[in-house]
């Protein structure tokens, strides 16, 4: 079946990283994000990609013609932000029958397979991954019956509004039937649509376990690399020290490096990195501290630095010394 992924956005819960790579093309383990996005779906079972993008486009479709993929990858460009309905309604004219729709960040363990089967046992025209949290009022809050039909859907409800701690994980499948139910242009999937289409029992909705993780953010990118490497979500590079490595014969021995993914062409110093994310060609002196912290291609980290909870722009100079606990490098 066809695969679309919602990735208009310009990632700027994420800058400087995506300054000049767009979100879906920044690298998790020996993927891309937007590969990641659609992990949970068998290759075998993929007969195209479609990507809704509005952000260097460009630069994903390049990505993607150099690739020997086992499915084609169609990119619809955005030319104004038109929001998650209007995004994917922007891709009406390719997509048809039964297909797989994704926000372009979402990183979880749903079974697409068995939301497939929920779907077409209720003969619904959208069924949503389900996730159960404590407070869901920065969600969209679904209500479902015994049959797993969806009967109310709420986004960013207010707390006196809460009905149900299940929220939508931006994972679907759907009928090209919901294109009947989208205005074009502009508009929210899920406060235009999804409402009116639970009130007519029309959508599904599965809960499931395991992990959901929205990956556009410095802290949840931490959380999601973390998880990419737990469950192996990577067919290059090897796991050691609870962290990964592209090349792991250049860090055999250095167990101060935990919880992290080191790419290609990197070199660290007698320093100890925790819980961040070192891209290729980057170089970290001695005696530093890297704690949760996003180091971009080709960058150079001076000797005793700490660095936490920071995101570092591609190509940048950090001198000897320098102390930060937050933020984004260069300091604006």
């Amino acid at each position: 079946m066809q695969v679309a992924v919602l990735a208009g956005g310009v990632g700027s819960r994420l800058m400087p990283w995506t300054e000049s790579i767009p979100k879906p093309l920044l690298p998790m383990l020996d993927r891309t994000l937007i590969e990641q996005v659609i992990y949970s779906v068998p290759q075998s079972m993929i007969d195209e990609v479609v990507v809704a993008g509005g952000y260097k486009v460009d630069m994903i479709k390049s990505y993607f013609d150099s690739k020997d993929c086992e499915f084609d990858v169609t990119i619809i460009n955005e030319t104004e932000p038109l929001g998650t309905g209007g995004a994917l309604g922007n891709c009406r004219d390719v997509l048809s029958g039964t297909f797989a729709c994704f926000n372009g960040d979402i990183i979880s363990s749903l079974d697409i397979g068995d939301l497939l089967k929920l779907h077409n046992k209720n003969g619904s025209i959208g069924s949503l991954g389900l996730w159960e949290v404590d407070d869901p009022t920065r969600f969209g809050i679904v209500g479902v019956d015994h049959e797993q039909k969806i009967t109310q859907f709420k986004e960013k409800p207010l707390p006196s509004e809460v009905f149900s701690n299940f929220i939508n994980a931006g994972s679907y499948i759907f009928n090209d039937d919901i294109f009947d139910f989208m205005p074009n242009g502009r508009h929210s999937l899920e406060r235009d649509v999804f409402p009116t289409l639970a009130d007519q029992r029309l959508l599904s909705g599965m809960q499931f376990s395991g992990y959901f993780i929205d990956a556009g953010t410095q802290k949840s990118w931490v959380e999601a690399v973390e998880r990419c490497i737990n469950e192996s979500r990577f067919s290059a590079g090897r796991r050691m020290f609870e962290s990964w490595f592209a090349n792991p014969a250049k860090h055999d021995s250095n167990q101060k490096i935990t919880g992290s993914m080191v790419d290609s062409m990197v070199s660290i110093g007698d320093s100890k990195i925790e819980k961040s994310t070192i891209l290729s060609g980057s170089k970290i002196g001695n005696n530093c501290l890297v704690s949760n912290t996003l180091v971009g291609k080709n960058t150079e980290i001076g000797d005793e630095c700490v660095l936490k909870n920071v995101i570092i722009a591609h190509d940048s100079k950090v001198p000897k010394g320098t102390e930060m606990h937050e933020g984004s490098w260069p300091i604006e």
